[in-house]
């Protein structure tokens, strides 16, 4: 007799799943059960909805292609080259993994890089597991803040055994707050400071902190998750220039590639930490069909990533101001808002982000519920603010009018209180020309 279950997941979806496969006949109508749930996905998310979600990005169709590319079938574990795989037959392999290594150094103007490990999570702690060890402090800014928690108590950080004490943050300004870290930092002197936010708007100073640190030996740790393109793209800091001894970020975001973690940086001496941590730590044989479509991203970007980027900021700006302008407010005002793809509302007064996020979604616009400064940890699951981001609809072509288009329908659900399935119908019809990916090799820049 097994004890009553527990589960993590929606029990009722869980059920409605069940009761799906029971009324299949044959495996083959399981499969199709599967097939058809991933088709509905296509026709509503990818062709039918404004996605305004920050962490999100359509991958071009050679991207998309090569992520079911016969390469996905093989292993590859170890480092390149013949002697270091544990499998022989890697040659073409090796061939791949070396033109994506050599992309991302060239992307990110940079020595270093790697390239194996599936996630920025993941990323976070390789560096981690390679830069400090187990009761060593360190600072990371705090969730409300903008921090992830990846570099909290709940995440890599805190499992790798770190102690964490908080990076002093100006709620205003949303940057680190110099003065109080230059105060704070000698006291605690952590031996890793992690500029990681899921919330980012601005350029942290990333040169100023690492003159600090580096007085008893401390580094500087950019998670670069959500910026990795725009720095790319030459359109926010480098922060390895800057001085930041270890750059991460996600390619599934701004960079336009698969959901991929990456790992850059410039000093030699960080080399075999970092990869011993990757490998046999974290990664073993790790989806070569990924890594040739993260090769093909970075390609992309050094192409196209100026352009795309510089729209991705601008569509951003703009989008910020028509909702500011049409009374939903929006964090950063006296800084042009933004210099990333993220616009940040303050939705408390109407709902707060979990329902207002919900109601958008029965209208086919897409975002996420988002911690404000003022919130507190515990407010996670129904915070303050609303998250939105660029990065689809400008691969999509869209430009700053259509930006003032959807700030419009936004409104109409959340200030005109129109019933979101009316609004549906405008949004479907604003999405529907909008239907090719740009900044990429098979369609070069929208008109």
């Amino acid at each position: 007799m097994f004890p009553d279950p527990i589960e993590v997941h929606d029990p009722a979806l869980l059920a409605q799943a069940r009761a799906v496969l029971d009324a299949c006949r044959s495996g083959e109508e399981m499969q199709q059960a599967v097939l058809d749930a991933v088709r509905r996905n296509e026709t509503w998310r990818g062709r039918q909805c404004i996605n305004l979600l920050a962490p999100e990005a359509p991958t071009s169709p050679v991207v998309r292609k090569l992520l079911s590319s016969e390469i996905g079938t093989r292993a590859a574990e170890g480092h390149i080259g013949s002697v270091q795989r544990w499998f022989a037959g890697t040659r073409y392999i090796d061939e791949v993994e070396a033109l994506c290594v050599e992309l991302l150094k060239k992307a990110f103007r940079c020595r270093y890089a790697d390239h194996r490990l599936m996630g920025s999570m993941l990323g976070n702690m390789a560096v981690y597991y390679a830069m400090a060890e187990p009761g060593d402090v360190i600072m990371s800014v705090a969730q409300p803040f903008g921090g992830h928690s990846s570099n909290r108590l709940d995440g890599p950080a805190g499992q790798r055994g770190l102690k964490i004490v908080d990076i002093p943050f100006d709620p205003v300004e949303l940057t680190v707050d110099m003065d109080l870290f230059r105060k704070v930092a000698p006291l605690v002197r952590p031996k890793l400071v992690t500029l990681g936010l899921s919330m980012t708007l601005f350029p942290q100073p990333v040169q100023e902190m690492k003159s600090v640190v580096q007085e008893w030996g401390g580094r500087v740790f950019f998670d670069g998750a959500h910026q990795a393109g725009l720095i790319a793209g030459g359109q926010f800091q480098d922060p390895l220039a800057e001085g930041a001894d270890v750059l991460t970020g996600s390619a599934g975001k701004t960079f336009g590639g698969p959901q991929s973690g990456m790992i850059l940086w410039n000093d030699p001496e960080l080399t075999v930490p970092i990869t011993n941590a990757i490998f046999p730590v974290l990664a073993a044989t790790h989806q070569v069909n990924r890594v040739a479509a993260l090769a093909v991203a970075a390609a992309e970007v050094i192409a196209f990533g100026k352009e795309f980027m510089a729209q991705i900021v601008r569509n951003a700006r703009a989008l910020a101001q028509a909702l500011d302008q049409r009374g939903i407010p929006v964090l950063g005002r006296h800084k042009h808002y933004t210099a990333t793809q993220q616009v940040i509302a303050d939705v408390g007064a109407l709902g707060g982000g979990l329902a207002v996020a919900q109601l958008l979604a029965r209208a086919n616009l897409i975002a996420n519920k988002n911690l404000l400064p003022h919130d507190a940890p515990e407010d996670w699951e129904r915070p303050s603010g609303l998250r939105l981001g660029t990065i689809e609809v400008t691969r999509l072509g869209m430009k700053e009018e259509e930006m003032a288009q959807i700030a419009e329908l936004i409104t109409r659900v959340l200030i005109g209180n129109e019933a979101p399935e009316s609004v549906m119908e405008d949004v479907v019809e604003l999405r529907e020309p909008f239907q090719t990916l740009y900044y990429c090799f098979d369609h070069g820049l929208p008109a």
